[in-house]
Protein backbone atom coordinates (compact mmCIF):
# COMPACT_ATOMS: atom_id res chain seq x y z
CA UNK A 1 0.00 0.00 0.00
CA UNK A 2 1.32 3.36 -0.86
CA UNK A 3 1.85 6.17 1.21
CA UNK A 4 -0.87 8.61 -0.89
CA UNK A 5 -3.56 5.37 -0.49
CA UNK A 6 -2.47 5.55 3.27
CA UNK A 7 -2.98 9.50 3.00
CA UNK A 8 -6.38 9.10 1.68
CA UNK A 9 -7.69 6.91 3.84
CA UNK A 10 -6.41 8.98 7.08
CA UNK A 11 -7.88 11.73 5.44
CA UNK A 12 -11.45 9.87 4.71
CA UNK A 13 -11.24 8.30 8.60
CA UNK A 14 -10.97 11.99 10.23
CA UNK A 15 -13.48 13.64 7.80
CA UNK A 16 -17.01 14.28 9.53
CA UNK A 17 -19.50 11.57 7.91
CA UNK A 18 -23.27 11.92 7.88
CA UNK A 19 -25.43 9.86 5.39
CA UNK A 20 -29.07 10.36 4.34
CA UNK A 21 -31.32 7.61 2.13
CA UNK A 22 -33.21 9.80 0.05
CA UNK A 23 -35.18 8.98 -3.26
CA UNK A 24 -33.91 5.70 -3.83
CA UNK A 25 -29.64 7.00 -2.90
CA UNK A 26 -27.45 6.70 -0.09
CA UNK A 27 -26.50 10.56 0.42
CA UNK A 28 -22.90 10.70 2.33
CA UNK A 29 -21.72 14.31 2.91
CA UNK A 30 -18.09 14.98 3.75
CA UNK A 31 -16.53 17.50 5.76
CA UNK A 32 -12.43 17.71 5.75
CA UNK A 33 -10.04 19.19 7.88
CA UNK A 34 -9.48 21.93 5.84
CA UNK A 35 -13.41 23.03 5.26
CA UNK A 36 -13.22 21.29 2.08
CA UNK A 37 -16.55 19.12 1.01
CA UNK A 38 -17.71 16.27 -0.60
CA UNK A 39 -20.75 14.56 -1.62
CA UNK A 40 -21.28 11.50 -2.79
CA UNK A 41 -24.69 9.48 -4.01
CA UNK A 42 -25.12 5.64 -4.67
CA UNK A 43 -28.12 3.69 -5.51
CA UNK A 44 -29.43 2.09 -3.00
CA UNK A 45 -30.45 -0.80 -5.30
CA UNK A 46 -27.31 -1.57 -6.69
CA UNK A 47 -24.73 0.79 -4.65
CA UNK A 48 -23.59 2.12 -7.31
CA UNK A 49 -21.82 5.80 -7.42
CA UNK A 50 -24.07 7.92 -9.04
CA UNK A 51 -22.54 11.21 -8.73
CA UNK A 52 -19.12 12.73 -6.80
CA UNK A 53 -19.10 17.04 -6.24
CA UNK A 54 -16.33 19.43 -4.26
CA UNK A 55 -17.21 22.90 -2.80
CA UNK A 56 -13.66 23.63 -2.05
CA UNK A 57 -13.15 26.21 0.93
CA UNK A 58 -13.16 30.15 -0.91
CA UNK A 59 -10.40 31.87 0.30
CA UNK A 60 -12.48 35.03 0.23
CA UNK A 61 -14.04 36.85 3.30
CA UNK A 62 -17.46 35.94 1.38
CA UNK A 63 -17.23 34.11 -1.65
CA UNK A 64 -19.72 31.11 -2.02
CA UNK A 65 -17.85 28.21 -3.99
CA UNK A 66 -20.31 26.14 -6.16
CA UNK A 67 -20.38 22.60 -6.32
CA UNK A 68 -18.02 20.81 -8.80
CA UNK A 69 -19.14 17.17 -10.42
CA UNK A 70 -16.38 14.49 -10.22
CA UNK A 71 -19.17 12.09 -11.08
CA UNK A 72 -22.20 12.70 -12.79
CA UNK A 73 -23.66 15.98 -13.49
CA UNK A 74 -26.11 18.79 -12.24
CA UNK A 75 -29.70 18.46 -12.93
CA UNK A 76 -30.53 21.79 -13.20
CA UNK A 77 -31.06 22.99 -16.74
CA UNK A 78 -29.04 25.31 -17.73
CA UNK A 79 -31.02 28.77 -18.42
CA UNK A 80 -30.01 32.45 -19.75
CA UNK A 81 -30.47 35.10 -16.47
CA UNK A 82 -32.85 37.78 -18.26
CA UNK A 83 -30.04 40.22 -18.84
CA UNK A 84 -28.22 37.85 -20.40
CA UNK A 85 -27.20 37.63 -24.68
CA UNK A 86 -25.37 34.52 -24.66
CA UNK A 87 -25.95 31.25 -23.54
CA UNK A 88 -24.08 28.13 -24.03
CA UNK A 89 -24.65 26.25 -27.24
CA UNK A 90 -26.73 22.75 -26.24
CA UNK A 91 -25.02 21.27 -29.48
CA UNK A 92 -21.74 22.12 -28.43
CA UNK A 93 -19.91 18.49 -27.10
CA UNK A 94 -20.63 17.58 -23.32
CA UNK A 95 -18.21 15.88 -21.12
CA UNK A 96 -19.34 13.93 -17.99
CA UNK A 97 -18.06 11.04 -16.08
CA UNK A 98 -20.82 8.06 -15.44
CA UNK A 99 -18.74 5.02 -14.06
CA UNK A 100 -19.87 1.84 -14.22
CA UNK A 101 -19.12 -1.24 -11.65
CA UNK A 102 -15.28 -2.33 -12.84
CA UNK A 103 -14.85 0.62 -15.24
CA UNK A 104 -14.44 4.61 -14.80
CA UNK A 105 -16.67 5.69 -17.94
CA UNK A 106 -16.73 8.87 -19.67
CA UNK A 107 -19.52 10.04 -22.08
CA UNK A 108 -18.88 12.77 -24.44
CA UNK A 109 -21.95 13.55 -26.25
CA UNK A 110 -22.73 15.78 -29.63
CA UNK A 111 -19.69 14.15 -31.32
CA UNK A 112 -21.17 13.03 -34.58
CA UNK A 113 -18.42 12.15 -36.23
CA UNK A 114 -17.26 7.97 -37.46
CA UNK A 115 -15.52 5.99 -34.96
CA UNK A 116 -12.64 5.77 -37.15
CA UNK A 117 -11.96 9.73 -36.72
CA UNK A 118 -11.14 9.29 -32.77
CA UNK A 119 -8.03 8.48 -30.88
CA UNK A 120 -8.36 7.92 -27.07
CA UNK A 121 -4.53 7.74 -25.85
CA UNK A 122 -3.23 7.72 -22.33
CA UNK A 123 -0.51 10.27 -22.86
CA UNK A 124 3.42 9.91 -21.75
CA UNK A 125 3.28 11.15 -18.28
CA UNK A 126 0.75 8.27 -17.28
CA UNK A 127 -1.74 11.11 -16.00
CA UNK A 128 -3.89 12.35 -18.20
CA UNK A 129 -5.81 10.49 -20.81
CA UNK A 130 -6.10 12.40 -24.31
CA UNK A 131 -9.37 12.45 -26.77
CA UNK A 132 -8.25 13.78 -30.63
CA UNK A 133 -10.45 13.95 -34.17
CA UNK A 134 -8.44 12.88 -37.09
CA UNK A 135 -10.46 16.51 -38.10
CA UNK A 136 -9.14 18.21 -35.65
CA UNK A 137 -12.73 19.41 -34.45
CA UNK A 138 -12.46 18.49 -31.32
CA UNK A 139 -9.74 17.66 -28.39
CA UNK A 140 -10.12 16.96 -24.50
CA UNK A 141 -7.46 15.83 -22.17
CA UNK A 142 -8.34 14.87 -18.43
CA UNK A 143 -7.51 12.52 -15.41
CA UNK A 144 -8.58 10.76 -12.96
CA UNK A 145 -8.57 11.90 -9.39
CA UNK A 146 -9.44 8.56 -8.39
CA UNK A 147 -6.26 7.26 -9.63
CA UNK A 148 -4.17 10.86 -8.88
CA UNK A 149 -5.25 10.62 -5.24
CA UNK A 150 -3.42 6.73 -5.13
CA UNK A 151 -0.47 8.05 -6.85
CA UNK A 152 -0.81 5.66 -9.15
CA UNK A 153 -0.18 5.97 -12.90
CA UNK A 154 -1.97 4.99 -16.25
CA UNK A 155 -2.00 1.81 -18.01
CA UNK A 156 -3.33 1.84 -21.87
CA UNK A 157 -4.01 -1.50 -22.25
CA UNK A 158 -7.07 -0.31 -19.49
CA UNK A 159 -8.11 1.86 -21.63
CA UNK A 160 -11.09 0.98 -24.83
CA UNK A 161 -13.64 2.98 -26.08
CA UNK A 162 -16.49 2.98 -28.41
CA UNK A 163 -19.01 5.32 -30.18
CA UNK A 164 -22.40 5.04 -30.52
CA UNK A 165 -25.51 7.71 -31.35
CA UNK A 166 -23.36 10.70 -31.31
CA UNK A 167 -21.73 10.27 -27.85
CA UNK A 168 -18.21 8.86 -27.65
CA UNK A 169 -18.29 6.52 -24.69
CA UNK A 170 -14.49 6.09 -22.99
CA UNK A 171 -13.74 3.17 -20.34
CA UNK A 172 -11.22 2.70 -17.75
CA UNK A 173 -10.88 -0.73 -15.86
CA UNK A 174 -10.52 0.47 -12.56
CA UNK A 175 -7.54 -1.68 -10.46
CA UNK A 176 -7.81 -3.74 -7.91
CA UNK A 177 -7.35 -1.28 -4.71
CA UNK A 178 -10.08 0.90 -6.66
CA UNK A 179 -12.40 -1.88 -6.33
CA UNK A 180 -11.46 -3.23 -3.14
CA UNK A 181 -12.06 0.20 -1.81
CA UNK A 182 -15.28 0.18 -3.72
CA UNK A 183 -16.62 -3.24 -1.82
CA UNK A 184 -15.83 -1.94 2.10
CA UNK A 185 -17.90 1.42 0.58
CA UNK A 186 -21.34 -0.95 -0.10
CA UNK A 187 -20.50 -3.15 2.73
CA UNK A 188 -20.69 0.32 5.36
CA UNK A 189 -23.93 1.35 3.04
CA UNK A 190 -25.79 -1.57 4.23
CA UNK A 191 -24.98 -0.81 8.09
CA UNK A 192 -27.22 2.48 7.05
CA UNK A 193 -30.88 2.43 7.97
CA UNK A 194 -33.90 3.92 5.87
CA UNK A 195 -35.57 5.67 8.28
CA UNK A 196 -35.66 9.00 6.64
CA UNK A 197 -32.89 10.34 9.32
CA UNK A 198 -29.53 11.85 8.95
CA UNK A 199 -27.23 8.85 10.54
CA UNK A 200 -23.24 8.57 11.47
CA UNK A 201 -21.51 6.40 8.53
CA UNK A 202 -18.02 5.12 9.40
CA UNK A 203 -15.11 5.93 7.14
CA UNK A 204 -15.06 4.05 3.69
CA UNK A 205 -12.22 2.29 5.09
CA UNK A 206 -11.68 2.38 8.28
CA UNK A 207 -11.56 -1.69 8.51
CA UNK A 208 -8.10 -1.24 6.49
CA UNK A 209 -4.64 -0.88 8.34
Amino acid sequence: MTNMVIDWINTLKSANKTCLIQDGKYKVHYVFANKDEMTEEYSVDTYQLMVRKWRRKSTGLTRVESWEYEVGESLSPTMALPNETLRENINNPVFLRLDKKEHFQWRIRNLPYSFDTYAITVEDDQKHIAVRTSNKKYFKKFSIPDIERFGLNLNKESLTFDHTNNTLVISYKKPEVILNLERMVKAELRKVKDDGEKSDIPAQICCLS
